[in-house]
């Protein structure tokens, strides 16, 4: 095995299969286990907090999932494998997470030490979108795929992140008759359901500001977007996605 200053360091996929059964339960579908001291007030920030911002929908769609907090993650070369390490890497192979999936279970990894909680959040939604980008229903993608042709259609500028606008120009390159089916199309949609996805649970769990940029969705067509997904999602009860969903007082 190979070793990183007198320690073992072990990839994902090996540590995925050992980790499952020591996982502690947090609830019937996800569990958990720290590999590194965590704080035991730490984990309700890292865990409890955005488990339960997570709605309904989305955990029936799921499947079963562990959560591992590592000290680091790291990918020695861009097409090498994920391995859990002791020692911060150099920062162009520092990971902040990764997923393993299986058909029944999914392991998630998140670097934590050193990390802000609030880009840790902002990282388990979008290993739980990207879990959900290859599992969502038929309902949910004919919505989807609905919103986004009409967005095409009108010529709407802009994504969500820098994964979704990278497939979005490889489509805009395209005729445009052949912009609304094919591969291109399929790569570009899940792109885009996961980040404004990952940008919707954040939400639900946490108080977020989007960044205005010249890559940035307009504020109109964004909105729509993460309407369809409160109706197709509901976020959990005493959680909101609008300043207008919160309770008046």
């Amino acid at each position: 095995m190979p070793q990183q200053n007198g320690r073992p360091r072990t990839t994902v996929e090996e540590l995925a299969r050992r980790l499952r059964s020591e996982m502690t339960p947090l609830n019937e579908r996800f569990s958990y286990i720290p590999i590194f001291p965590v704080a035991e007030e730490d984990l309700r920030q890292y865990l409890h907090d955005p488990v339960a911002a997570l709605p309904a929908e989305v955990c029936g769609l799921l499947p079963k999932i562990g959560i591992v907090l590592a000290p680091y993650l790291e990918r020695p070369n861009p097409k090498g494998a994920v391995s859990v390490v002791y020692e911060k890497p150099a920062e162009p192979k520092l990971v902040l997470s990764t997923h393993v999936s299986g058909a029944e279970f999914a392991t998630l990894f998140f670097t934590v030490k050193e990390e802000q909680v609030a880009d840790y959040h902002y990282f388990f939604y979008d290993e739980i979108s990207a879990l959900l980008s290859e599992c969502w229903n038929e309902s949910a993608q004919d919505s989807w795929n609905r919103l986004l042709r009409e967005e095409l259609s009108s010529e709407v500028h802009g994504e969500v992140d820098e994964r979704s606008w990278h497939f979005k120009q490889i489509l805009l390159r395209r005729p445009m008759a052949s912009r609304k089916d094919g591969k291109p199309y399929r790569d570009y949609a899940r792109a885009s359901f996961r980040d404004t996805m990952t940008l919707y649970l954040h939400g639900i769990c946490c108080d977020i500001d989007v960044e205005s940029g010249p890559r940035q969705l307009p504020s109109r067509h964004l909105r729509k977007r993460l309407e369809t997904l409160k109706n197709l999602f509901p976020p959990p009860e005493g959680h909101a996605v609008f300043p207008e969903d919160l309770p008046r007082t």
